[in-house]
């Protein structure tokens, strides 16, 4: 039975400033100056152009490279474009996109496509991969404040289609509409004097009755006492605990345990100091949150030893690596043309962009 395909995106979602792009305001400036000579030459060959990798990835930006072509060619009806989708998962030089078409209609437009698809590519794999060390346990996307502003929307739907269950901002989650999470954060808490079951009651008091309470119990650097005081005060209405401690700290309860392991930041055995004092307060039903410096070897590593998180929040370390992408003019006038290394590879995967 074949696998639904996700729909694609619609191109107006995302919001290109379309004539700066056309006027190659964005385009590396050998592309427009390409572009010039063959239009001042009435020159307009029919080229094929494929695009790849060459790491083992999930495919990110592919939709938006789309709608860059779409919106920003000369005109879209003379191009045949096929693509993967979202969410594909890649091989190297596997070919992920092939557009042909006469070259002066869309020469200029490869530095956006290529640069799309290898930020959403980082992304979207890097998130995939903490998804998968951390099955069947919930991975939320927290790295907006760790890069710039305009990247959110597109980061925040690959983290979405890499298996993400929540994202931080609304501007994240947009493009399949829906709306930011969080908890009540330390600057919250310090507001209220560093009172946090204060803080959280307040939280609960003006905010939807929707919205569930998950609250970070590290301001005191004591997250055991923290987390019985608000499950006493809070019962039903505490969703969960953060467990967010500085990699500089150690956490008071885990100061009598030190021995044989590393006992800063969020370690393994300040998550069990917090889950089994909660349970023997019969707060079963109160989640355990962690976040801070989480990576993948990280979460590989507490899902070995069993550690009894409930979720993990995620942020700078999924802006790790680098998923560079290539395009290549590989026929020309429908016969081989590539530089030296390069050839015209068929992927039966491609589908056709109506």
């Amino acid at each position: 039975m074949t696998t639904p395909r996700r729909p694609r995106l619609d191109p107006e979602i995302f919001n290109l400033p379309v004539e700066k792009m056309r006027a190659g305001y964005y385009s590396d400036k050998y592309f427009v100056r390409a572009r010039d000579v063959l239009r001042a030459d009435r020159s307009s060959p029919v080229v094929t152009v494929q695009v790849f990798t060459k790491h083992d990835a999930l495919l990110g930006g592919i939709d938006e490279a789309i709608a860059i072509l779409k919106l920003c060619s000369d005109d879209w009806s003379a191009l045949q474009v096929r693509a993967l989708h979202d969410g594909d998962a890649i091989t190297p030089w596997e070919v992920v996109l092939e557009i042909t078409g006469p070259y002066d209609h869309f020469a200029l437009l490869e530095t956006l496509y290529l640069g799309v698809l290898s930020r959403r590519t980082r992304v979207g794999t890097n998130t995939r991969r903490v998804v998968e060390a951390a099955r069947p346990k919930e991975v939320m996307f927290f790295p907006a404040r760790h890069d710039h502003w305009m990247v959110q929307t597109g980061d925040g739907y690959a983290a979405h289609v890499a298996g993400a269950i929540g994202v931080s901002t609304d501007a994240q989650a947009s493009w399949w509409g829906s709306e930011g999470v969080g908890t009540v954060p330390h600057g919250l808490i310090a507001a209220y004097g560093g009172d946090t079951v204060l803080a959280s009651k307040k939280f609960l008091e003006h905010m939807p009755a929707d919205v569930r309470l998950v609250t970070l119990v590290d301001f005191e650097n004591d997250c055991v006492r923290t987390s019985l005081e608000l499950a006493d005060a809070l019962g039903e209405d505490l969703y969960g605990v953060r467990l967010d401690t500085s990699e500089m700290l150690v956490d008071s309860s885990v100061l009598p345990q030190m021995g044989r392991f590393r006992p800063t930041g969020v370690n393994p055995q300040l998550v069990h100091n917090v889950r089994n004092a909660l349970d023997q307060a019969g707060h079963e039903q109160v989640r355990v949150v962690v976040s801070g410096g989480f990576t993948v070897e990280k979460i590989r590593e507490f899902e070995a030893m069993s550690v009894p998180v409930d979720a993990y929040g995620v942020g700078s370390s999924l802006f790790q690596g680098r998923f560079d992408f290539t395009a290549d003019v590989v026929l020309t006038e429908g016969k081989p043309c590539a530089k030296v290394g390069r050839a015209f590879r068929e992927n039966i995967r491609l589908e056709v962009v109506p």
